[in-house]
């Protein structure tokens, strides 16, 4: 890297870090969208984590979505009951994830499968890859059937996890041959109609969040008009590659049609943790109240093969980030006024949105709450 520049010419207030984010950074109601804050969790799209004991459930949610440290995971205790966490950023990742107990019994009558699965969205069970798995793939096979019976809509995500500590082969080995039972077993079942997406990753790596990332791509509805958006972005400035990426969790929400290159994606990641630390370090003002990232946060991060990083703010959650050629930014006046246009596109899909979900009666009824 040869030389980097985060712009953040306006005064900020105080704030208090933890790990790399302000207080601000955590999920909450934002100012100009708190409509979308007051939406009734039950309204939300739910995400249910399930898999063994000690696969790593519970490690996944704190490092995604709290940025605990991969290390600190070690001392985390085994979940012993259900942990619901409500993700809410007041812009389109807006969820909530029920973290199970590994030991849980379907078979318990305590066990309601209708509440748990009828409004689940995307089921992802964790497979830990180090381990013997075939106890695992039972589990797998048992949840997937219980949970098709009440909600034929979910979409089936597989994590084959903790792959860190494999080599490159018995990673795909893994794989194969977790993919080849499962999907096995489903057939023998007469449920061919169930599909399963399969993953590898690990929280010590940026895979975890790539595959969060197209988990909870398939819960937006508006996802087809975001890629389209930035299609015609990128096609009408000269960017090879653009994310729409959630500042707090790192979790890309939407991006162009082209192939997702892994290494493409860790850079805009890395770019993200440089821009929000350095505003933390050298950007906020104790006279003004504000944050390290706000509706003025520009970065432009020069590489030695010159290709530039470029990073502009689209509300106070959402940010572009895309790479392109550096005799293309000599065009940087056509870039921006390109980018203009497409944050005005993206705050209309808000607009759109927000008028939609504050119309459903559970939105009517969490707003005349007091």
């Amino acid at each position: 890297m040869s030389s980097y520049g985060a712009e953040s010419d306006h005064p900020h207030g105080s704030y208090s870090v933890v790990e790399s984010f302000p207080d601000a950074y955590d999920y909450g109601p934002g100012e100009e969208e708190g409509a979308l804050g007051s939406i009734g969790s039950e309204s939300k799209p739910r995400i249910v984590l399930m898999g063994l004991r000690r696969s790593g459930k519970s490690s996944i949610s704190k490092v995604v979505f709290h940025k605990l440290s991969p290390n600190e995971t070690l001392f985390l205790e085994s979940t012993s009951k259900v942990v619901k966490d409500d993700i809410s950023n007041s812009s389109f990742v807006q969820f909530q994830i029920w973290d199970f107990p590994g030991q849980i019994d379907f078979f318990d009558p305590a066990f309601d499968s209708d509440h748990i699965f009828g409004g689940c969205g995307a089921l992802i069970f964790v497979i830990d890859a180090q381990d013997d798995y075939r106890d695992a793939l039972v589990r797998l096979h048992q949840t997937v059937t219980r949970a098709y019976q009440v909600n034929q809509s979910i979409k089936f995500e597989v994590f084959i996890h903790k792959v860190d500590g494999l080599t490159d082969d018995r990673k795909i080995e893994a794989q194969r041959d977790i993919h080849q039972h499962a999907t096995e077993d489903l057939s023998d079942a007469g449920l061919e109609g169930i599909h399963l997406s399969f993953y590898l990753t690990s929280i010590y790596d940026h895979s975890i969040f790539e595959a969060f990332s197209r988990v909870v791509q398939k819960l937006i509805p508006q996802l087809p008009t975001l890629e389209n958006l930035l299609n015609i972005l990128i096609s009408n400035s000269g960017i090879e590659k653009a994310f729409l990426f959630d500042v707090v969790s790192k979790i890309y929400i939407a991006t162009d049609s082209s192939p997702v290159d892994m290494q493409s994606y860790e850079l805009c990641c890395d770019m993200i943790d440089v821009v929000i630390d350095v505003s933390c370090i050298y950007g906020l003002r104790d006279d003004v109240d504000g944050t390290a990232y706000d509706q003025h946060s520009l970065s432009i991060i020069r590489l030695n093969n010159g290709t530039i990083l470029y990073l502009r703010e689209v509300n106070r959650f959402l940010a572009l980030v895309c790479l392109l050629r550096e005799d293309v930014f000599e065009r940087q006046g056509l870039i921006e006024y390109n980018f203009h246009c497409f944050r005005e596109a993206i705050q209309e899909v808000f607009d759109i949105r927000r008028k939609a979900m504050m119309a459903t009666p559970s939105s009517a009824s969490a707003r005349d709450s007091p």
